[in-house]
């Protein structure tokens, strides 16, 4: 009897222990985007992604060379839809089974194991003012219609990744007078009713950086996982950070319209690293590392005590991303543009984060301000010019990392951009006779500032051709406009 009752506990003991190893990677989800000019190689991040646990992946689009690479990975795929697809898609179903075609059965015969298919990205944000209410919802059901004649109906799921705008508070700002917004109301609810219908998550954004972003008096303690003295008090349940709150707003709006029992994933949240005063690498780990210690714990919600599938944004830096929403849009990675550790971050079962494996890159030299060239230079304000509107200068900004270097560091942290960005090409350190290139790594004097070597693709096996590398030279946009203009008034005030 001894012996059976020893079993018993040994039992009980070990499944224990395998859902403890079960919550610490259910939901390890991540956001992969590629608007890089230099995207590491596929094959090297597919195994960054394995190496460090994340077993679920989500894509914006459908791009074969990073399909290919997830072929028998065991990563679970969340397949991404551009807005810009859905009219087409919402005009027939023809053009939507011909999308899954290409896209989803081609992929999953071939052994990627596609999960969701999330159509649109936040498509109800209101400054797309009402370009994608008519298209989204006829795009859902002929997405499903389709993986239905597909056979992959109860394989691929449909979704749709939303920002968390869609719902909304009373004027007291409870959880529990959460309900969807007035305008799209009716809409929400005929979305919800089909991906219930079809045993369908909702996918919600969630960004706590960006509340803090918008209003300089937000409380940032209640942006992190680690409590507040000035909590939101809900009746009974206090809240002591924006996640829990904004979260439960949904699972309440949800609720009063019949959906109790929806099943949610967390499509992206996260916190950048530079780009802004708030968004750099003490407040990222602080965010991150909550964050993480949540999944591993499978902690949910006062309202919700079931923890939801998250997906972390990002996984790496896009230095091609459009800054129009600021320029800590290209630093949202938990890995830097190269696959290198920003910081370090417990992923449970004492492991953390590890970098990239077999990234090659040019040869170390840098483009940098000659030492003979003159700040009073009248071609250096057009060639930082220059060199900004084609490179990201995004860490020179104010509240960056980069911000705060005397003219010529500012000057030569743009020449090596640019230089950088362009693979180092001949000519491609040719500023009015202003610049030089020198074997010697420069200093910046600044700890979380560094001049960088783009990696090398051609050096990679498989290089390809990327839409963001052929576009290195349009990355003209508001975000640039910000960034040079400041170093045009700094370099101006060091002068004078």
């Amino acid at each position: 009897m001894e012996s059976y009752k020893s079993s018993f506990l040994c039992g009980l003991v070990i499944i224990f222990l395998l859902n403890i190893n079960f919550l610490s990677v259910r939901g390890l989800g991540v956001n992969w985007g590629t608007r890089a000019t230099h995207p590491l190689p596929p094959n090297i991040v597919v195994k960054l992604l394995k190496d460090n646990g994340f077993n679920k992946v989500k894509l914006f689009e459908a791009e074969p060379w990073v399909l290919d690479a997830l072929k028998n990975s065991g990563v679970q795929v969340m397949l991404g839809i551009p807005n810009d697809f859905l009219a087409p898609l919402a005009s027939g179903v023809r053009v939507a089974e011909d999308w899954v075609t290409k896209n989803v059965s081609a992929y999953v015969s071939r052994g990627v194991d596609i999960r969701y298919v999330a159509v649109g990205n936040e498509p109800f944000l209101k400054t797309y003012k009402n370009m994608f209410t008519n298209v989204t919802l006829p795009a859902v059901q002929n997405i499903q219609a389709a993986l239905i004649k597909a056979g992959l109906g109860r394989q691929v799921k449909v979704t749709v990744p939303l920002n968390a705008d869609v719902y909304e508070s009373s004027s007291s700002g409870v959880p529990s007078e959460g309900n969807f917004r007035a305008d799209i109301h009716d809409l929400m609810i005929s979305i919800v009713q089909f991906l219930s219908d079809n045993a369908a998550p909702i996918t919600i954004n969630i960004y706590p950086f960006l509340s803090l972003y918008a209003d300089s008096h937000f409380p940032i303690d209640f942006a992190f996982f680690a409590g507040t003295n000035d909590p939101v008090v809900d009746g009974s349940v206090s809240y002591t950070n924006v996640f829990d709150a904004n979260y439960d707003t949904l699972v309440w709006a949800l609720e009063k319209n019949g959906f109790s029992s929806m099943p949610i994933i967390v499509g992206e949240i996260g916190w950048p690293t530079d780009g802004d005063s708030n968004a750099n690498l003490q407040y990222a780990r602080k965010f991150n590392q909550g964050l993480m210690s949540r999944i591993v714990q499978g902690q949910g919600t006062p309202k919700r005590k079931t923890p939801p599938d998250v997906y972390v944004f990002g996984l790496i830096d896009e230095d091609a991303k459009s800054v129009d929403p600021g320029n800590f849009e290209r630093h949202w990675g938990i890995f830097n543009y190269d696959g290198t550790v920003k910081y370090r971050l417990d992923m449970g079962k004492n492991r953390t984060l590890v970098p990239a494996k077999g990234v090659r890159y040019f040869e170390k030299q840098w483009c940098v301000l000659a030492p003979g060239a003159s700040e009073t230079d009248p071609n250096l304000v057009d060639s930082i010019n220059y060199a900004c509107s084609h490179a990201d200068c995004t860490s020179l900004g104010y509240g960056s990392s980069c911000n705060g270097l005397d003219a010529r560091s500012n000057a030569s942290y743009a020449f090596n951009k640019y230089f950088q960005t362009f693979n180092q090409q001949k000519g491609a350190c040719d500023f009015h006779n202003l610049s030089v290139i020198t074997k010697i790594q420069p200093k910046t004097g600044k700890a979380s500032c560094e001049f960088e070597i783009m990696i090398d693709l051609g050096k990679h096996e498989k290089p390809r051709k990327t839409p963001a590398s052929a576009a290195a030279g349009k990355l003209r946009n508001y975000g640039y406009t910000v960034v040079v203009a400041f170093l045009i008034s700094s370099i101006i005030g060091w002068v004078s």
